[in-house]
């Protein structure tokens, strides 16, 4: 009897430890389960605040004095209890109002969002009683992020220099970008005596060993890293403004032809020539002031720009060149391009659409200067011997010829929300 009463006790025993079990357990996924939906809802509210920040981008909604976006207790799709909070300020703003007692955060902020052009998002999701915060920076990136990156093929030949600079501070000597998205063999082709103080970039899951051809002995230099980037970059569609005419030719032969903002509309080309044979007298298109925007216009084998020799586009203190141009550029021996300025005062954007767009050819020759950006992913940009350009470059192929210095300028990051092909990006990530 002893022992059936012990073996009784034994079972109730057992039970109520695998009961105890079982309820611990069950607790336990519903609690994770809450703390992956809680999560789940604040991932939501990070991808609908950057989507909020890009269509309101521009319109002056949300960016005036401390650029506040919120929105509180909003229910996921599909989900009865599940839902996110989130709030967007400038990090000048913020960093005053970091949670008190979150050490961990406060130091996070204070040493990754000291740029006054960062945004600060809070996210936090919330289903029943399980909560998640996500904190992350944001900040615009424009189409002049890095110094070369391409579609398809990149080729640096021999004597090549690749660095980078700030044409806000000229004591600033910072690296440089280039590559590709590409992940073919041999896209990216570094010749011997190439160096690029920087890094080289390839295509998402593409091999550095495969994408890129160093050349010669003792070969190319690259300061930095070769690394597959994480993901494609996007490349924005370029659509020139709605501008009426007047649809002739900018045109000027061996003189001075001076615009102003006044000039802004659409024309077929710019075309500036030598005075003639055995006359030294080259002619200029000089921006004199105002932010200027053209559209040109001419496609197939007539070109968009063509600059004769030591022909030059000069831009004056103060003012801007945007150039949408439709077709191809051609520029001959000493020609220049804003060689008197600093990059951010030129853009030229090409054709691209996405894809349905016709290929352009852009050559910058002999002795050419380029000071600004070139954003053109159809097009193929070819700088010839010994060109120095300065800017940043967004081309299907490029091509830097003998002995030539190519510098990024970092200033080009500098932009605003209603500058052309800008979107906000998440920048750094903390939970």
């Amino acid at each position: 009897m002893a022992l059936v009463l012990f073996a009784i006790v034994l079972l109730l025993l057992s039970g109520v430890g695998v009961l105890s079990i079982g309820q611990t357990s069950r607790i336990f996924s519903i609690r994770t389960a809450a703390e992956i939906s809680a999560r789940s809802a604040a991932d939501a509210g990070i991808t609908k605040v950057i989507a909020e920040m890009n269509n309101y981008k521009g319109t002056g909604k949300i960016w005036n004095g401390n650029g506040w976006l919120w929105d509180f207790h909003r229910v996921l799709p599909n989900s009865d209890s599940s839902q996110y909070s989130y709030f967007v300020a400038k990090a000048n703003y913020y960093a005053g109002m970091m949670p008190s007692g979150d050490d961990a955060v406060i130091d996070f902020f204070r040493a990754a969002s000291g740029e006054a052009g960062d945004y600060i998002i809070v996210s936090m999701g919330r289903y029943n009683a399980a909560e998640k915060v996500i904190y992350a920076t944001a900040r615009l990136r424009g189409c002049g992020e890095s110094c070369v990156i391409v579609r398809e093929g990149l080729t640096l030949n021999a004597g090549t220099i690749v660095d980078g600079r700030d044409s806000r501070d000229a004591s600033v000597d910072g690296t440089a970008e280039v590559g590709t998205i590409s992940t073919l063999a041999d896209q990216v082709i570094l010749n011997n005596g190439v160096y690029i103080d920087g890094n080289v970039q390839v295509g998402v899951e593409g091999d550095p060993s495969i994408v890129v051809k160093p050349l010669g002995t003792p070969g190319p230099v690259v300061t930095g890293m070769m690394y597959p980037i994480p993901e494609e970059p996007p490349f924005p569609s370029i659509y020139p403004p709605a501008f009426t005419g007047p649809g002739t030719a900018l045109q000027a032969k061996g003189t001075d032809l001076v615009i102003n903002a006044s000039w802004s509309g659409r024309y077929s080309m710019i075309d500036l020539a030598n005075q003639g044979v055995g006359v030294n007298r080259p002619a200029r298109l000089i921006v004199q002031s105002g932010d200027v925007v053209l559209h040109l216009t001419n496609t197939g084998n007539k070109n968009s720009i063509f600059l004769g020799t030591n022909c030059e586009i000069i831009i004056m203190p103060g003012a801007s060149l945007n150039l949408y141009v439709d077709g191809n550029i051609v520029s001959h021996e000493g020609s220049g391009f804003n060689n008197m300025g600093t990059p951010p005062q030129l853009k030229i954007w090409g054709n691209w659409r996405g894809g349905t767009e016709v290929a352009q050819d852009w050559q910058l020759n002999a002795k050419s200067l380029y000071f600004g950006q070139i954003y053109a992913p159809s097009a193929d940009v070819q700088v010839n011997n010994s060109g120095n350009i300065y800017g940043a470059f967004t081309c299907n192929n490029f091509v830097m010829k003998n002995s030539g210095n190519l510098y990024y300028d970092a200033a080009l990051r500098d932009v605003e929300p209603d500058d052309e092909g800008v979107r906000f990006a998440i920048r750094r990530w903390y939970e």
